[in-house]
């Protein structure tokens, strides 16, 4: 930690938002939504357009291609966003490594989703149906031993 980070946190300053393709595991999402740099003109639409939807932020991004959407996975999807938005006729970077994040982002998301469907499993009762299967299964640790010759120990 570097001076000015140990003033800021002593001072009371609001810590920073996390970059957009940092690990998440909250439902609350940032990400980084990045136009193609041809279509410049649609970032202007893209932000009007995301602003109007309710319980969703839109701000500039770290480019002139690029806006930040903070949204709350229950309600929306990055996937879901930009379908909306290449239906509306915008166009999104195409380069490798773009493609290669969305589709990481989306896969994320979609696991995420899947994850919070699935009821909790109760740990303690999947010991115990594993402990019985282990008891029934033959794998040679028996003791043959009738119970009534076995000492105490």
């Amino acid at each position: 930690m570097n001076p000015e980070q140990a003033r800021a946190l002593r001072d009371g300053h609001p810590r920073e938002v996390p970059a957009p393709f940092l690990p998440q595991p909250d439902t609350l999402k940032r990400r980084e939504l990045h136009f193609d740099a041809v279509h410049i003109s649609q970032v202007l639409r893209a932000h009007e357009l995301l602003g109007g939807l309710p319980d969703l932020q839109v701000e500039t991004g770290s480019t002139a291609t690029s806006l930040i959407v903070s949204y709350d996975l229950r309600e929306y999807t990055m996937e879901g966003l930009e379908a909306a938005l290449v239906a509306q006729g915008f166009q999104f970077d195409a380069s490798f490594v773009r493609r290669i994040a969305r589709a990481i982002i989306h896969f994320s998301e979609e696991t995420q989703l899947r994850n919070m469907r699935v009821p909790e499993r109760l740990i303690k009762k999947s010991q115990q149906v594993y402990s019985k299967a282990w008891d029934k299964h033959l794998h040679g640790d028996h003791d043959e031993t009738p119970p009534h010759m076995r000492q105490d120990r």
